[in-house]
């Protein structure tokens, strides 16, 4: 079965036709337990981790950014949002590292990157090129073939939607790197200055599926990150 799955994982990314996605956005426009984007990394064994997108969300309940699970963790790299005011939880390998009074007001753009190393375990979160504290997360790498969601947090790999952990609202700029980037590098994301892209996943040659009520447009955030010349 897990031969099957690898092998699955494989041809989609064989078959995928990578597309520039530069001015474009993810609308993820009703709660439901089936509409996502499968993206299909360029790897699947990482030592460290970096994820930078950018979103907007009315949400204040639960709710998952970026979802990477493996038959080792259905949780084995997620970025999510919590009911709590100003709360995000990174997940690694399972293990939650819980992130407080950060920036979260409803109807607003905003630039995230989360980060975690294998060697010190140690998580955080960026918003608008601002840091959280770090936290300890899991200490070891990821490996083995993987399924990687936006728009919904998996409880399996690929599946067990819950739609009240949907993402409702309008993701773009989704880069995921193998390293942590450096403050400087993700201040630079942020401003949507000169950056390079992620070498895992990268918004400008995306491989990627959609499954049900998504839709692709043009980017909304017109150059709201860019620092003045």
């Amino acid at each position: 079965m897990q031969k099957l799955f690898i092998i699955s994982i494989l041809c989609a990314a064989c078959c995928a036709v990578p597309q520039d996605l530069s001015g474009k956005m993810f609308t993820f426009p009703v709660e439901s337990n089936t509409a996502h984007v499968t993206l299909l990394p360029s790897r699947v064994n990482f030592k460290s981790v970096t994820v930078c997108l950018r979103y907007l969300t009315k949400l204040t309940r639960n709710y998952a950014l970026f979802s990477m699970a493996s038959r080792s963790s259905a949780n084995d790299f997620l970025i999510f949002k919590t009911a709590n005011k100003g709360s995000f939880d990174v997940y690694t390998r399972g293990k939650a590292s819980h992130f407080q009074g950060l920036p979260d007001e409803p109807n607003t753009w905003y630039s995230s990157c989360s980060t975690w190393d294998s060697n010190s375990g140690l998580a955080q979160v960026w918003i608008n090129g601002n840091p959280s504290t770090r936290k300890v997360g899991f200490k070891g790498n990821l490996d083995g073939a993987r399924s990687t969601v936006l728009g919904q947090e998996q409880d399996s790999v690929g599946g067990g939607f819950d739609a009240r952990q949907s993402f409702v609202g309008m993701i773009t700029d989704v880069h995921m790197w193998d390293y942590v980037l450096s403050a400087c590098e993700i201040q630079q994301f942020a401003s949507d200055l000169n950056f390079t892209p992620g070498d895992v996943i990268n918004w400008r040659a995306l491989d990627f599926t959609i499954t049900g009520n998504v839709v692709v447009e043009d980017d909304q955030t017109n150059g709201c990150f860019r620092s003045p010349i």
